[in-house]
């Protein structure tokens, strides 16, 4: 009996080591959206890229397309979203984070821009991955 007790503490244990792991991860994928909105909200498009994966591979798909390229991308915000007025204040619905592999998360959230000029909102996925110890957006599809 008393070995079967340790043998469920044991696996007890080592399962909740995965959920807990990915939790940090979770946690640490918040805390780069995060970097998002408040660099957004300040204004800083090149802080809010920050959080992008910076390569020529990185993907955004949009309503005008995909487009490739972490300068591209940043030069599509630019032209999309000039001065405060029309960056407005960002917020962020984080919906789903469904884990695709170690160093891999899919994430689901909806997304809101609150205007002087007029509202805009929608839905966004993300492929983030973990790179060099960090988490970037390696792939960006916003509607």
């Amino acid at each position: 009996m008393r070995q079967c007790i340790i043998l469920i503490a044991i696996s007890l244990f080592t399962l909740q080591m995965p959920a807990s792991a990915q939790s940090r991860d979770v946690n640490a994928i918040k805390a780069v959206l995060g970097t998002q909105l408040t660099a957004w909200n300040e204004g800083n498009l090149e802080r809010f890229m920050e959080t992008y994966w910076r390569s020529d591979s990185l993907m955004f798909i949009g309503k005008s397309g995909i487009t490739y390229g972490w300068q591209a991308t940043l030069d599509n915000y630019k032209k999309s979203y000039p001065g405060k007025e029309g960056m407005g204040t960002l917020t962020f619905n984080l919906l789903e984070f469904k884990k695709l592999a170690t160093d891999v998360y899919f994430v689901v959230g909806k997304w809101h821009l609150a205007r002087t000029i007029g509202d805009l909102s929608g839905h966004f996925t993300l492929v983030v991955r973990k790179m060099k110890g960090e988490w970037k957006i390696v792939a960006d599809h916003s509607s």
